[in-house]
């Protein structure tokens, strides 16, 4: 699901209409309307309004979305909430010194490898 496709279900679910989504945004209808015929997602600067109008946090936003918009770039940034456990596990690799984190790499890599055969 794209992340305009997931704007558009949180704008359903939240009774809206686009109208009343784009007023209380202050994003034009037209720009909005592009997100859907165009497949376009949202620019950047635009999320955290967004988000507060339909009462979601940006995590719920973005997660769980496959970044096929025609304008969306491949993130560069992923967002990992510390407590999960994969956000623990980045705090444990971050901790470890530079050989130890080599050989996590190195086992990663070849359970991947293990997993192609």
């Amino acid at each position: 699901m794209t992340i305009s496709e997931k704007i558009f279900e949180l704008i359903k679910e939240r009774g809206m209409t686009q109208k009343e989504f784009a007023l209380r945004t202050g994003i034009s209808q037209s720009s909005i309307s592009d997100w859907k015929r165009k497949k376009t997602n949202p620019v950047s600067e635009k999320i955290l309004i967004i988000c507060e109008t339909l009462n979601v946090t940006p995590y719920e936003l973005l997660g769980g979305t496959d970044g096929e918009g025609k304008r969306s770039n491949r993130a560069e940034v992923i967002l990992v909430d510390k407590e999960s456990e994969e956000g623990k596990l980045i705090i444990e690799y971050m901790s470890l010194d530079q050989e130890s984190r080599g050989r996590i790499l190195g086992y990663m890599k070849a359970l991947r490898d293990l997993k192609k055969l």
